[in-house]
């Protein structure tokens, strides 16, 4: 039964009880963590015979005769272009290759805006005023960068099918102030929303005010799927872009750290000829080139698309069972209060939770009294702030099933016992 359609002394009846619950699950003293999405001890085992495929016999000398032991090769190698460009659905030409980190990328080119602005514009330090918008919920690390830089961020509504383009496409047109957008074009954090074909077409044929307008699609989950049969693919922006005549608009990141290992991985950037050649300008005085045996590295063990799309299969493997786990508990236990709503992603890292409004903040703090700590509710919104205080990211990678099941298994009580408070607040 719906906890609304109960009488006040019904729900006090159950606040007695799910208080009761919650001092015994209290009482284990449990120490769980799913704040954020860090691949599992046995994911990162899954990639540990990468460290095989080098060693002192090894031919260190990249398919242009470049030795990747040496200077040189600032945008990196070219075999580490064509597997991080089929990797992301562009082509070589596109890509730069970053270090171990697509956050660090992203970083980069929006400090390179705000410095020193984009072929030729006017640095965003120069500015009055600089905007950038943001689809809500979202990645927290994307509204750190912006929030650093003193931009202002604007909230855009998520649909099924992506950001509300038609906002988008209103505010981006009619403010010149506006700079750039955030997107996670598949399997979305935390929602685990695809784009849809007409949602990335509508992208590319924005018409900013700003001619230094760039959309910033972080494809950090091109390849992330859970399960074999149930793919999503969506259409590639770069190219979109160029067919509509705005091959300069976008900036799309993308890194191996959720697929080899997350602290020395490969990174990479596409964008048009323009933006990497002014991209570049900056790197010859930032740096004297990335890592490009670890670049190597990565090409001899993986090989091609079919060696990532296999390895990804085993990580699916292990990332399955634990969403499954969640999800179960979830619907079984919450399905018919009308107390919440989640997603059901396909892939990604995360699942999206809708409490009742008001109710996040307390929801997570009663979980961490426990002794599971989730991600702090309002971090998948600009400045922290979730206007409605409901939702909820939850990461299910890092813990056992075992963990996983107690984990759920406190986080629902929590929910429920929040919503008993808050439904009694209204009587």
């Amino acid at each position: 039964m719906a906890y609304k359609d109960l009488t006040k002394k019904e729900l006090m009846e159950l606040k007695a009880s799910l208080e009761a619950q919650f001092e015994d699950k209290k009482a284990l003293g449990l120490k769980l963590d799913m704040s954020r999405g860090k691949p599992s001890t046995a994911q990162l085992s899954v990639s540990q015979p990468i460290l095989d495929v080098l060693n002192s016999k090894t031919h260190m000398v990249a398919s242009d005769g470049m030795d990747c032991r040496n200077y040189g090769g600032l945008t990196g190698i070219p075999e580490a272009k064509k597997l991080m460009a089929d990797m992301m659905g562009t082509t070589p030409e596109h890509i730069i290759i970053g270090g171990n980190a697509s956050l660090t990328l992203m970083f980069d080119t929006v400090s390179r805006a705000y410095t020193h602005g984009l072929l030729g514009e006017t640095p965003w330090c120069k500015l009055d005023q600089v905007k950038f918008l943001c689809p809500v919920p979202g990645y927290d690390r994307h509204f750190s960068i912006t929030e650093h830089f003193g931009i202002e961020m604007i909230n855009i509504p998520m649909t099924e099918n992506g950001p509300d383009m038609d906002m988008v496409e209103e505010l981006v047109s009619g403010d010149a102030s506006i700079k750039g957008i955030w997107c996670v074009p598949k399997y979305s954090n935390p929602q685990g929303i695809c784009y849809s074909d007409e949602t990335v077409r509508r992208f590319a044929a924005l018409t900013p005010a700003a001619r230094d307008f760039r959309i910033y699609w972080d494809n950090a989950y091109a390849i992330h799927h859970l399960y074999e049969d149930k793919q999503i693919e969506i259409l590639d922006i770069i190219s979109e872009c160029e067919k509509a005549g705005h091959p300069d608009m976008v900036f799309e990141f993308a890194s191996t750290s959720k697929v080899s290992f997350s602290g020395s991985g490969v990174a990479a950037i596409a964008a048009s000829k323009a933006n990497l050649d002014d991209m570049e300008k900056h790197l010859t005085i930032q740096t004297i080139g990335y890592d490009k045996v670890n670049q190597l590295r990565h090409v001899l063990f993986f090989k091609d698309m079919a060696g990532l799309n296999a390895h990804m299969m085993k990580h699916a493997d292990e990332m399955r069972p634990k969403f499954e786990t969640v999800l179960e508990i979830l619907d079984r236990e919450l399905s018919n209060l009308d107390i919440a709503s989640w997603r059901k992603p396909l892939g990604g890292y995360f699942i999206s939770f809708e409490a009742m409004e008001g109710c996040a903040k307390a929801i997570v703090a009663k979980c961490r009294e426990a002794g599971v700590i989730l991600t702090g509710a309002g971090a998948t919104y600009p400045y922290k702030k979730d206007p409605k205080d409901s939702n909820i990211r939850l990461a299910p990678s890092f813990p056992t099933i075992d963990e996983l099941t107690e984990a759920a298994e406190l986080f629902v009580l929590c929910v429920k016992l929040v919503s008993v408070e808050k439904l009694l607040e209204a009587k």
